[in-house]
């Protein structure tokens, strides 16, 4: 019974806390299929791949109004709350398409100001209270860790309900990190994978969320070379460098972006984070030579893609858009059906698609 899948159930948070980045995701996942999302170290290769695999799978059974009715079916007894109160656009409309997808009703709380937390009720209450109407919560909030929080405290509860981390703090964005690799798997089906590729993250990449996700996630795949491309205040942090370390991955830090443009097979483009600034410090820094202009697509090889997670600012110059090789709009539309297999991984119906697409494709 899907009740009974609660890998947190048990341990303390205390216990939970101390467990090395790594170990974690055991706490996460039941089996092969994922209960709560909160972290991208949850996920190891065969997930991946199952996620690709379903998300396919799900985004061509839709293309027919038969199969567009299946998958509004397949979830349709299941209620989501969708829980933001850091802002967004493109992620909480990706999560609300990708629940009417797979026929999930879902409603949304977007301002602590119209709940109960305005009259003093503490933010772990007010989702408890969710967990109470809905069966899955869907969950933005600044404060890094909190919802690996709400996890543990629903999982200990006599009515567990899987939670996903849209995005926690500074430290995690794991939704989008899912969405980048299968972003990058088919850019590069016709070029052996993901494996043995060079990826370059630029831009601001302390305080980007989504950098810190796909980086660690890259680890995963054979091969590899990293590159983290930014001025010296906005350089990655020695967390992930040290964990690429662990993993055997290999990584370069430069500061001369156009130098290794010929080299890449993906650049991961960034904005500055200064949502996170305490006053107006990022104004300072010269991000200029970090910016991909039209020029640079001279020197980009013919077969490599440039991805963004969104919203940009003036880091890629609007005349890169029409170039086949600018793949962050298909980013966005891949983002939508990786969230929506994932509800279906997370209820375990992934059996059904798999049984479908055979009757489909026979």
């Amino acid at each position: 019974m899907f009740r009974e899948r609660n890998p947190m159930r048990g341990i303390t948070w205390d216990d939970y806390l101390d467990l090395p980045s790594g170990e974690k995701g055991k706490y996460c996942n039941c089996g092969s299929n994922p209960f709560h999302v909160l972290r991208s170290q949850q996920f190891n290769r065969p997930m991946l791949e199952r996620l690709c695999e379903i998300t396919t799978k799900t985004r061509r059974i839709g293309k027919t109004r038969g199969g567009m009715n299946f998958l509004q079916d397949l979830l349709s007894e299941k209620r989501a709350m969708i829980y933001f109160v850091q802002p967004s656009t493109r992620t909480f409309l990706s999560f609300a398409a990708a629940t009417q997808m797979v026929g999930m009703r879902h409603e949304n709380v977007r301002d602590t100001t119209t709940s109960s937390e305005i009259k003093g009720e503490s933010p772990e209450d007010t989702v408890r209270t969710f967990s109470s109407y809905f069966d899955l919560i869907i969950m933005r909030h600044p404060t890094g860790g909190f919802a690996e929080r709400i996890a543990w405290l629903l999982s200990n509860t006599e009515r567990p309900v899987p939670v996903i981390n849209a995005g926690s703090g500074k430290d995690q964005h794991p939704t989008q990190a899912l969405l980048d690799i299968y972003t990058l798997q088919r850019s590069f089906e016709n070029r052996g994978g993901i494996d043995g590729k060079k990826v370059a993250f630029v831009g601001d990449l302390l305080r980007g969320r989504t950098v810190r996700s796909l980086a660690t996630t890259l680890s995963l795949y054979e091969g590899m070379k990293l590159y983290f491309v930014a001025p010296e205040p906005l350089q990655i942090g020695p967390d992930i460098l040290d964990a690429l370390k662990e993993a055997g991955t290999d990584y370069e830090v430069t500061y001369d972006f156009e130098k290794i443009i010929p080299e890449l097979d993906a650049i991961y483009m960034t904005r500055i984070q200064d949502e996170w600034d305490t006053s107006e410090e990022s104004r300072a820094i010269d991000t200029e030579p970090y910016h991909f202009k039209e020029k640079h697509l001279s020197l980009l090889r013919p077969d490599a893609v440039i991805m963004h997670p969104l919203p940009r600012r003036k880091e890629i110059a609007v005349e890169v858009d029409e170039d086949p090789r600018a793949v962050y709009w298909r980013q966005v539309r891949n983002g939508m059906w990786v969230r929506a297999a994932l509800m279906i991984l997370i209820f375990e119906r992934d059996g059904e698609i798999d049984r479908y697409y055979h009757d489909l494709t026979r």
